[in-house]
């Protein structure tokens, strides 16, 4: 609750700039016999107005009853109440602050009043009730005024906002603060995460020009499962068999896609074929995966501060790791310098390394590998940088996200070495669309290619049996 005590006390001083802040009025002798947070008003309430009024500004009067909220609050006692005890608390003082205002509202309207503004003081306000809906994947907040969710993969404008800029700037502010991180004019992007483990981007004017820009991207609180993507046919058993079995033969593999596609979803169900007697490392610039097993190490990079000093990048990370005894590395995503470690480790007996990268196909997925590899200022020819990225990735898994918001795997390919100066790869399984319905939802076709990939011999070895013809051409099971 400390830490809510300081959120109210900074909006306190925030409700009355250019003046002095409000005095917190004590708390009564029998308040500390046994404690509250809030204090009702001394004045007699009138009768409950029950008719709503069209006239009413719903905005403006949150605000107004937020700020009276916050004159009336006693700090002190706040962190000895339970949550569940302080949002009853909140609520007997609002019904009696809006009678006192005699603010004119039904029974539907003093709810939703008194359910926005606990959220204000207790939680994200106007975001509570999204954070709650279990099938929003992505909140989009484009100033105050538009508030943009994801939805069974599609995107959707809500009725929610915020009472202005200012607004939703007290919220953002609440949400890095929590992570010690901060966003001012001097340092105007930031990305945090939420307790749920959601991660969040925020960036603001001067650099955003239309206000506040917020973004909250959500996972499932029970992560999914392979199952439930064959469910939502984002692929076949037949080549859930297949991905199952190059995890658990430690074979290194990329996830290749665009934004959005479901990179980190998949990544996180792959990963949790590993065994579970293995040391895993998992490396992310903002910590997402969560990894079913007992023996990992979670490893998240750290911004500069306000004077540009105390970076640690994904580089450093790797190479640290690299000194702890991993049976595999987990690589959020790939994205930068860290690339050319990765390849070496990869090469280096750290097999069954797992990572993603954003491109829009198994080819480009290699041209971008050796594009990062000369951004970090590495300069090897280009066979032998190639020879490595053969050497090292067995496996390129793309995804991607359908015009109607499912997410398909359109691709396994192996790579199966060097001709001249190409890497070469073949296709094993693939997806290709065929028309949409009237409805809107695509249709598609998954078959095998009727190539049997080279590490299926690894796979025998191992006593992994894969189902008998499950790799002939035109196989779509």
């Amino acid at each position: 609750m400390a830490k809510l005590k300081d959120q109210i006390a900074r909006w306190n001083l925030s409700t009355k700039r250019g003046a002095a802040p409000p005095a917190l009025e004590p708390a009564t002798t029998e308040a500390q016999a046994q404690p509250h947070a809030v204090e009702a008003p001394t004045s007699p309430a009138p009768a409950i107005n029950t008719k709503a009024s069209p006239g009413v500004d719903y905005y403006a009067t949150k605000m107004k009853l937020h700020q009276k909220l916050l004159t009336r609050i006693d700090l002190n006692s706040i962190e000895s109440l339970t949550p569940e005890q302080l949002r009853n608390e909140l609520g007997v003082l609002l019904i009696a602050l809006i009678e006192e205002e005699a603010i004119p509202l039904n029974d539907r309207e003093r709810t939703r009043l008194v359910a926005d503004l606990k959220n204000e003081i207790m939680g994200l306000g106007p975001l509570e009730p999204l954070l709650a809906d279990p099938t929003i994947s992505e909140i989009m907040v484009n100033g105050y005024q538009n508030v943009y969710i994801e939805k069974n993969g599609c995107i959707e404008l809500t009725d929610i906002r915020f009472n202005d800029d200012a607004h939703l700037m007290k919220i953002i502010d609440k949400i890095v603060s929590h992570v010690g991180r901060r966003i001012d004019e001097s340092s105007p992007m930031v990305d945090a995460r939420l307790p749920d483990g959601a991660r969040v981007n925020a960036i603001i004017p001067p650099l955003a020009l239309d206000g506040p820009v917020l973004t909250i991207r959500r996972f499932s609180v029970v992560p999914l499962r392979m199952i439930d993507i064959i469910q939502k046919n984002t692929l076949t058993p037949a080549m859930a068999e297949l991905l199952s079995a190059l995890v658990k033969v430690k074979c290194n593999i990329i996830i290749s896609g665009g934004t959005g596609t479901g990179k980190t979803t998949l990544l996180n169900i792959l990963s949790s074929y590993i065994p579970s007697s293995e040391r895993i490392v998992t490396i992310e610039d903002t910590a997402e995966l969560q990894l079913q097993q007992d023996h990992v190490i979670r490893l998240e990079t750290r911004q500069p501060n306000i004077e540009g000093k105390g970076e640690i990048t994904m580089r450093a990370l790797v190479k640290n790791s690299l000194r702890m005894r991993p049976d595999r590395i987990v690589l959020g995503e790939v994205r930068g310098t860290e690339v050319i470690d990765m390849l070496q480790a990869m090469n280096t007996g750290h097999e069954g390394s797992l990572t993603t990268i954003h491109s829009n196909s198994p080819r480009h997925a290699l041209s971008r590998l050796e594009n990062l590899v000369g951004m970090g200022g590495i300069t090897l020819p280009s066979k032998a940088l190639r020879q490595l990225i053969s050497s090292s990735i067995h496996f390129i898994v793309q995804i991607t996200r359908q015009d109607d918001g499912s997410r398909k795997i359109i691709s396994i390919q192996e790579i199966t070495g060097m001709e001249g100066d190409v890497i070469t790869t073949q296709e094993i399984f693939c997806y290709k669309r065929t028309g949409t319905n009237p409805d809107g939802s695509v249709e598609g076709v998954f078959s095998a290619t009727g190539v049997r990939p080279r590490v299926s011999e690894k796979v025998r070895t191992y006593g992994i049996g894969l189902s008998v013809g499950m790799f002939d051409s035109g196989t779509n099971d």
